[in-house]
């Protein structure tokens, strides 16, 4: 008998349309609310909980502490067709990093490969939405996320870098887009919390306690190890540079200097746009590209595996049974959202139904 805790399942476009009606009472304009509302239901929808609906309330959180700025003002500087730097004035990650995707799309156009900075922003959220919203204009989208050190680094002691995510997305014409998207870490810090609280030992080599001693003990880990050791630390050092440093707006440094401020919250991204008719022909690529699946997915499975997977496919299968059965929504969760949504005035969304069963979060890489 399952002592999993009941979830509630609730249509996607009636969460969305909830989701953004509280984010707008948060102090969002209507515009930027509905596109951070987006970013989380399509995480929900892919199964990729963490930075789903859950989201929400950290972000009402954020917008009332003034952490996000809520009437940010994006300004973009540029002084080359194909580059472009978007001063986010610390918007919502969802509202900076969309727009940047649409800037380097309108550019890319133009100029065949296209690339726009984010400065100062506040959690980017899910990042394979924004390379995704590229592929889904026929070009390959690539995105790098800089954000405050919390992670080790091989040879230091206690946390010196970020776990910086990178993105991957490439079109494709039969099958489901290719969506590469990992984080520089082990393991995630929402991990090593869910260890923590159902006592579960962690994997060894994946998380450290402050001083950056490794650990399996949930309750002494504070932190993740970098993927690959040296590999995963030296991917995050070189995404600050991509990013803050190209920028002009550097986090390492001054997380690491004496000077408070530099641990206020903040984050930095790039995101880059290819297009494939540049490069020799935009249907011969897809064509191609779906060529390369079905050729990977035709070889041979090793004993034991369910089946050959790439990146992305596995989380476009559970958004798909997602967006037909609706999204499950965690107990705590939908506490959260309804209180909220009392505080507010606003009236939630009925949901279909409930179920124990729980699909697994699948990751895209």
């Amino acid at each position: 008998m399952s002592n999993a805790p009941t979830k509630v399942l609730v249509p996607a476009d009636d969460l969305r349309a909830f989701s953004a009606a509280l984010l707008e009472k948060g102090g969002l304009s209507p515009e930027h609310a509905a596109t951070t509302a987006d970013v989380f239901v399509w995480a929900a929808l892919r199964g990729v909980d963490s930075h789903g609906i859950a989201r929400v309330p950290a972000y009402l959180e954020l917008l009332a502490k003034g952490v996000a700025n809520a009437r940010a003002q994006l300004r973009f500087e540029s002084s080359t067709p194909a580059a472009a730097v978007l001063d986010a004035d610390r918007a919502p990650g969802p509202v900076a990093l969309s727009a940047a995707a649409d800037e380097a799309v309108t550019r890319a156009r133009t100029t065949g490969i296209a690339s726009v900075g984010v400065r100062g922003t506040v959690h980017t959220g899910a990042i394979g939405y924004y390379v995704s919203k590229i592929a889904e204009q026929g070009m390959v989208g690539l995105g790098f996320v800089a954000g405050m050190p919390n992670m080790g680094y091989t040879g230091v002691r206690g946390a010196a870098v970020a776990t910086s995510p990178l993105a991957v997305a490439v079109p494709a014409a039969e099958h489901a887009p290719l969506l590469l998207d990992m984080a520089t870490a082990t393991i995630a810090l929402g991990k090593i919390r869910q260890a923590r609280a159902s006592g579960t030992p962690l994997p060894r080599g994946a998380a450290a306690t402050e001083d950056g001693t490794p650990t399996t003990d949930p309750e002494k880990a504070v932190m993740p190890l970098p993927l690959g050791g040296a590999k995963g630390s030296g991917m995050s050092l070189a995404f600050e540079l991509l990013t803050s440093v190209l920028v002009g707006a550097p986090i390492l440094t001054p997380f690491h200097s004496d000077d408070p401020q530099g641990r206020g919250h903040r984050q930095n991204a790039l995101l880059i746009a290819l297009d494939p008719a540049a490069f020799g022909g935009a249907e011969g690529f897809t064509a191609a590209v779906d060529a390369t699946l079905g050729t990977l997915k035709g070889l041979p499975a090793a004993d034991g595996a369910e089946g050959v997977f790439y990146p992305g496919e596995r989380s476009a299968g559970v958004a798909a049974e997602r967006g037909a059965r609706g999204i499950p929504v965690a107990p705590k969760v939908w506490r959260e959202l309804t209180e909220n949504a009392a505080r507010f005035g606003i009236t939630p969304p009925t949901p279909t139904s409930t179920s124990t069963s729980t699909s697994a979060s699948t990751p895209t890489v």
